[in-house]
Order: structure tokens, then C-alpha cells, then sequence
């Protein structure tokens, strides 16, 4: 097999695989083996202020929007969100955007 085929099957491979990464999602990792609440979230979401990583491309703002009113019902903190900001490429590579929520009641 010529190395030309090689690239051209590995290039296929690697496009097939990131198509699933254009997914949006929340911004909060836990720290592990934390022992103080504050520290423990990292990232820019909190249960209050979500905020949702995504791709404007391929995302519509309705499922940023589902996204972010889900995480205000599972956390408990309100009923629905409400826009606050939005920003361009401060989140990965394939998800580049940030839309940062508020959770009311």
C-alpha cells in the first residue's frame, strides 16, 4: 500500500471521528480528591451561571438554549435561562464558543 493511500485513509478516519466532537456542552469539570466546595468546580459554568461550549456552525441557539435551561432544572436553580453573553473562541478547538446563562425563577 502506497503512502499516499495511507494519509488519504488516516485524513478519512480523523474527519469521521471529529465529527462528533461539534457537540455543545457544559463548560465544568470536577476536581478530583477536592475537599472544599468552592475549589471544586473548574471551568467557567456554575450552577447558577451555566455556560455552554459550542459551535455555531453546526448548533442552532434553540439546543444551547435546551442545554442551559437543563442544567438550571438538574441544579435546582431556577426554571429557565436567560442570555448574558456570548464570546468567540475561548472554548476548544472544534467548539470554540462560549454562551454564558443565568438561571431565574
Amino acid at each position: 500500500m502506497s503512502s499516499h493511500k495511507i494519509i488519504n485513509i488516516l485524513l478519512l478516519v480523523i474527519f469521521l471521528s471529529s465529527c462528533s466532537q461539534f457537540r455543545p456542552f457544559v463548560d465544568r469539570r470536577r476536581e478530583a480528591g477536592v475537599k472544599n466546595i468552592s475549589q471544586l468546580y473548574k471551568g467557567a459554568s456554575t450552577p447558577k451561571e451555566p455556560a455552554i461550549c459550542y459551535n455555531s456552525l453546526y448548533t442552532p441557539y434553540a439546543d444551547v438554549k435546551k442545554l442551559a435551561d437543563n442544567v438550571c432544572i438538574t441544579e435546582e436553580t431556577g426554571t429557565h435561562a436567560v442570555p448574558v453573553k456570548q464570546t468567540y473562541f475561548t472554548c476548544r478547538l472544534l467548539v470554540p464558543n462560549h454562551f454564558y446563562f443565568k438561571c431565574k425563577k
